[in-house]
C-alpha cells in the first residue's frame, strides 16, 4: 500500500511539474506575444475589401473595380439553415466553446489517424476570424498560438454573432468570391436568400479548399464534400433525413458568373475610375465605394451604338480591306477551329471567323466564328465590300461570295438576330402564352452572320444638360477594349466651321446683326505670320457676293467669316473666347482661327455649345453624380447649379455662408444676342447644312456643322434649350475622310440617331425670348429696313440698340440710298 502511495505521488509530483512547467512555457509564451497582438476594436474598424462599383444616374450598374468579389451583409440577412450549413461544416460547437475547441481538436484528430483526412477541421469559426483579419498564412506554431491568443480574447470582447458575421463577409470562397453574398453571385447567380439547401451546402463546403472543394473545378470532390455537409446537419439536428435526401441527390447546378454590367459604358466607367484613384488613391478598389454618375443609361446606350453604327457605315462606304489574316486550308480541321479563333479577340460586337468554305451556288459562305461555332453568311451581307483602293476609290461591286472571300480567310462579322414571321392564329394566343403578335427569336445551330470589318476611323460623342454640364451620354471611341485613348476629352482636334457660332457671337455683342451684309468675294491674304500666301476658299469653291450674316452662317460661308474676323479684331476675339471659358492656348493668332484652325477636344466644343444653348451661362462639365461609401453614407454630391445674372459674387458668399451645397453658374454671353443666335442657328437646320436634323420632327433644335481642310475632321453640334451634343468624326492621325465626305455626312447621322432617342417624349425647349429684342422687316439685299410694300421683305430680329435706322422721306420714296450712306457696306463689301 505504501508502495502504491509513493507511485501515486511520484505522479502527482510529475504531473503539476510538467503542469506547472506548461503553464510557465504558455505564460512566457502569453506575455512575450500579448503586445504584438492587434488589439479586438480594430474589428469593427477594419473596411472589407470590397471593390468600386460604378452606377449610372438610374441605377445601372456601368462597371466594377477591383481584385476581390465581395458584398458585405448582416447576419440577420442570411437564413437561418446557411448558417447551420457554415457551423456543421466548421465549427459545430461555435456557440458552447470559449474560442477554442479542444472536442473539435480531438474529433479532427481522430479523423486524420481513421480515414487520412481532416473533414470538420481543427480551428473552430473564431480562431479562423483571427487568421484571416489579422496574422499571416505561415504555418508555424508561433502564429498558431497567436491565433489561440487572439481567438480567446475576440470571444472576451465581441458576442457570438457578431464573430460569425465577421466571418461570413471575410471568409474565401474561390473565384475571387469574398463573404458568402459574392459568392452566391459568383456560383448560382442569386441572391444568398434564393439558395436551396443544397447550394447552401455546396458553398459551406468551400473555406476548407476553396480550390480543392471547388464545383467548377472538381464537380466530383465537390458533390462528396456537399453531402457529407448534409450528412453532419442530419446528425445535429438542423434537417431532416427527407431534406437531407433530397438535397444529396440534386444535381450540381453550379456555373461561373461574373457580376454582369447593364451599360456599355467603358469610357465612362474609366473616367469615373480615374477620378476615384484621384480622390482616394488604391483604397478606392477596395473600400467598397459606390459611384453614381450623371450619365442616363438609355442615352448613353443609344450613344455608344449611335458612334458604332455611324463609323461602321463611314467604314463600308469605302470598301472592304480585305481579310484580317489567313490560314492555310489544310489547317482547317474541325476541331483546331477554336484554337485558330483564340488568337483573335473581339472587339464590340464584332467576333472573328475562319472561312471554311465558299458556296457561290447557294450564295453562301461557311464560316466557324469565335464563342458562335459553326456559322453562314448570305452573299445579301457582303455586297458593300468593293475593295478599298483609296479614300476616294474602291473596285466594283462584288457579284458572288468569291470575289469577297476564300477559305482560310480570318475576317470579323458580326451576328445576326433572325425573328421568325408572325405566326397565324386561330386563338389570338399561341401554345405558348404569346400573342400572335409578338416575334419571336430563333436560336439555330449554326448561326447567321453579316460581313463586317472594325472600322479604322474613330469619333466622340458628348451630350450635356445644358443647363448643369452634367455628362448624359459620352463615348470615346469605337471600342474601348481595341484602344482606351479616349478622344471626347483627350483628342485635340480642328473644329472647323462648329467653331463659327462663337465668332458670330462675338459679333453679335459688339452690334452687329444677322441682316449685316458682308461681301462673299476671292480674298487673298500675303500675311508674315501666315508663312505663305492663303486664299481660302467655300467648301463648295464658288463665291455668292454680298451676303447677310445670318445667310453666311447657315450656308456656312468661309470668305464672310475671314472677313468678319478682321473687323472684329483677333486679339478681340481670343479675349472674347475666354469670357466665354473656351480654351485658347491652342489657338492660331491668324485669320484663319476664323475657319477653326485652331485645337480643341470635342468636350470643349460641347461645353461652348452648351453655353450657347443654355442662354449664355457658365457650363462646367461633371460625370460624378454621388459618391458612398460602403455602407451607403454619402461622402459627396455634385453641388446644384444657381444660374445668375447679376450679384454673383453676392449670390456665392452668400451660398457659402449658409454651407449650402450649389455653385453659381454666372452670366457669360449677352442673353439676347445669345437668342439671336439661337435663331440664326435653326436655319442651319431648316436652311442650310443641318437639314438632315429636319428628319426628328423638332423645330427646336439648333446647330452647326463643321469640316477641316481636306475632310481631315468633321463634326456636328446641336442643342435646344436643355440639351447639347457634340460629335466628332476623324482618324486618330489626321489624314482625309474623302472628298464626299463632311460634317452632315459623316458626324450628322450619328447625332440623329442619338438624339432621336435623348429627345423622345420631351416637350419642345426654345430659349425664352428676352426683353430688348425687336423684329423688323428689312430688305433682304441691303439688310435695311424695307419700304412699305416693299416685296421680298423679311422680318429679322435685332437688339433694340442695333436695329437699322427708320427709312427717311427720301428713301421711302425712292426706294433706296443711292446718292446716302451706305453705313459702312463698302468697308464690309471691300
Amino acid at each position: 500500500m505504501s508502495h502504491l502511495l509513493r507511485t501515486s505521488r511520484l505522479f502527482a509530483w510529475l504531473f503539476l511539474t510538467g503542469f506547472s512547467l506548461a503553464t510557465i512555457v504558455a505564460s512566457g509564451f502569453y506575455l512575450y506575444l500579448r503586445p504584438g497582438l492587434p488589439p479586438v476594436e480594430q474589428l469593427l474598424d477594419i473596411k472589407l475589401q470590397t471593390p468600386l462599383r460604378v452606377f449610372s444616374a438610374d441605377d445601372k450598374l456601368i462597371a466594377e473595380f477591383g481584385e476581390k468579389r465581395r458584398a458585405p451583409v448582416t447576419i440577420e440577412q442570411i437564413p437561418t439553415i446557411q448558417l447551420h450549413a457554415f457551423l456543421a461544416a466548421e465549427d459545430a460547437r461555435f456557440y458552447e466553446h470559449f474560442g477554442v475547441d479542444f472536442k473539435g481538436l480531438m474529433r479532427a484528430a481522430i479523423e486524420l489517424v481513421s480515414t487520412g483526412e481532416i473533414q470538420s477541421g481543427g480551428s473552430t469559426i473564431t480562431m479562423q476570424v483571427a487568421k484571416n483579419y489579422f496574422l499571416s498564412r505561415d504555418r508555424t506554431f508561433i502564429r498558431k498560438f497567436n491565433e489561440i491568443l487572439l481567438a480567446l480574447q475576440i470571444e472576451r470582447e465581441l458576442d457570438k454573432n457578431r464573430i460569425l458575421e465577421l466571418y461570413l463577409n471575410k471568409i474565401y470562397l474561390g473565384n475571387r468570391a469574398y463573404g458568402i453574398v459574392a459568392a452566391a453571385q459568383v456560383y448560382y447567380d442569386k441572391q444568398v436568400n434564393e439558395l436551396s439547401l443544397a447550394e447552401m451546402a455546396m458553398l459551406a463546403g468551400l473555406p476548407k479548399a476553396p480550390s480543392a472543394y471547388n464545383p467548377l473545378a472538381d464537380p466530383r470532390r465537390a458533390e462528396v464534400r456537399r453531402n457529407w455537409i448534409l450528412s453532419r446537419m442530419r446528425d445535429l439536428e438542423y434537417i431532416t433525413q427527407d431534406a437531407y435526401e433530397l438535397a444529396s441527390s440534386a444535381p450540381l447546378t453550379a456555373s461561373f458568373n461574373a457580376p454582369s454590367t447593364e451599360v456599355d459604358a467603358d469610357y465612362v466607367a474609366e473616367m469615373a475610375r480615374a477620378e476615384m484613384v484621384r480622390r482616394f488613391g488604391d483604397a478606392a478598389y477596395t473600400d467598397g465605394y459606390i459611384v453614381k454618375l450623371t450619365v442616363d443609361s438609355q442615352k448613353q446606350r443609344e450613344a455608344t451604338l449611335a458612334l458604332r453604327r455611324g463609323l461602321e457605315e463611314y467604314d463600308r462606304r469605302h470598301g472592304f480591306r480585305g481579310p484580317i489574316g489567313q490560314v492555310e486550308e489544310s489547317e482547317l480541321a474541325p476541331d483546331n477551329l477554336k484554337n485558330l479563333m483564340a488568337n483573335y479577340p473581339q472587339v464590340a460586337e464584332l467576333v472573328p471567323a475562319v472561312v471554311t468554305e465558299v458556296r457561290d451556288e447557294d450564295n453562301e459562305v461557311d464560316l466557324y466564328a469565335r464563342k458562335l461555332g459553326k456559322s453562314v453568311m448570305a452573299f445579301n451581307t457582303m455586297t458593300w465590300a468593293k475593295r478599298h483602293k483609296t479614300e476616294n476609290l474602291t473596285g466594283p461591286e462584288p457579284e458572288r461570295p468569291s470575289d469577297v472571300v476564300a477559305p482560310g480567310d480570318i475576317v470579323y462579322v458580326k451576328p445576326m438576330v433572325i425573328m421568325t414571321p408572325e405566326r397565324p392564329a386561330e386563338t389570338g394566343e399561341s401554345d405558348s402564352g404569346e400573342s400572335e403578335d409578338s416575334p419571336r427569336m430563333e436560336i439555330p445551330e449554326i448561326r447567321r452572320v453579316a460581313l463586317s470589318q472594325v472600322p479604322k476611323v474613330q469619333g466622340a460623342l458628348i451630350s450635356l444638360n445644358a443647363k448643369t454640364g452634367a455628362i448624359e451620354a459620352l463615348a470615346g471611341g469605337y471600342s474601348f477594349s481595341q484602344n482606351k485613348y479616349n478622344r471626347a476629352t483627350q483628342a485635340q482636334r480642328q473644329p472647323g466651321s462648329t467653331f463659327k457660332p462663337f465668332l458670330y457671337l462675338s459679333a453679335l455683342e459688339q452690334g452687329m446683326t444677322p441682316a449685316t451684309i458682308y461681301n462673299d468675294a476671292p480674298i487673298v491674304f500675303d500675311d508674315s505670320e501666315l508663312e505663305t500666301t492663303w486664299r481660302p476658299q467655300n467648301s463648295s469653291g464658288q463665291f455668292y457676293g454680298p451676303t447677310r450674316l445670318r445667310e453666311a452662317l447657315y450656308r456656312s460661308r468661309n470668305l464672310v467669316s475671314v472677313r468678319l474676323l478682321r473687323d472684329l479684331g483677333i486679339q478681340n476675339t481670343i479675349d472674347y473666347l475666354d469670357q466665354l471659358r473656351i480654351p485658347t492656348e491652342n489657338m492660331q493668332k491668324d485669320l484663319s482661327l476664323s475657319l477653326g484652325s485652331g485645337l480643341l477636344t470635342p468636350m470643349d466644343l460641347a461645353r461652348g455649345f452648351a453655353v450657347i444653348a443654355n442662354g449664355g451661362y457658365d457650363v462646367e462639365p461633371y460625370l460624378v453624380n454621388s459618391i458612398s461609401d460602403v455602407n451607403d453614407e454619402k461622402l459627396f454630391e455634385a453641388p446644384k447649379v444657381i444660374l445668375c445674372d447679376e450679384n454673383c459674387e453676392q449670390v456665392q458668399q452668400d451660398i457659402d455662408e449658409e454651407d449650402r451645397n450649389a455653385r453659381v453658374a454666372r452670366r457669360l454671353a449677352d442673353e439676347r444676342s445669345v437668342y439671336i443666335l439661337h435663331s440664326m442657328m435653326r436655319d442651319v437646320i431648316s436652311l442650310g447644312t443641318g437639314r438632315r436634323a429636319l428628319a426628328l420632327g423638332r423645330e427646336d433644335i439648333s446647330g452647326k456643322t463643321g469640316t477641316t481642310n481636306e475632310q481631315r475632321d468633321t463634326w456636328f453640334g446641336g442643342f435646344n434649350h436643355d440639351i447639347a451634343t457634340t460629335v466628332w468624326v476623324g482618324f486618330d492621325q489626321p489624314q482625309p475622310l474623302g472628298r464626299r465626305e463632311f460634317g452632315a455626312s459623316t458626324a450628322l447621322p450619328v447625332w440623329l440617331d442619338y438624339m432621336e432617342v435623348a429627345l423622345e417624349g420631351q416637350p419642345p425647349s426654345l430659349m425664352p425670348r428676352p426683353n430688348g429684342i425687336v423684329n423688323i422687316r428689312i430688305d433682304p439685299e441691303t439688310g435695311k429696313r424695307a419700304r412699305p410694300g416693299q416685296e421680298g421683305a423679311m422680318f429679322e430680329l435685332f437688339r433694340e440698340e442695333d436695329a437699322p435706322p427708320p427709312l427717311d422721306t427720301q428713301e421711302e420714296s425712292a426706294g433706296g440710298s443711292e446718292n446716302g450712306d451706305d453705313g459702312g457696306l463698302s468697308r464690309q463689301i471691300f
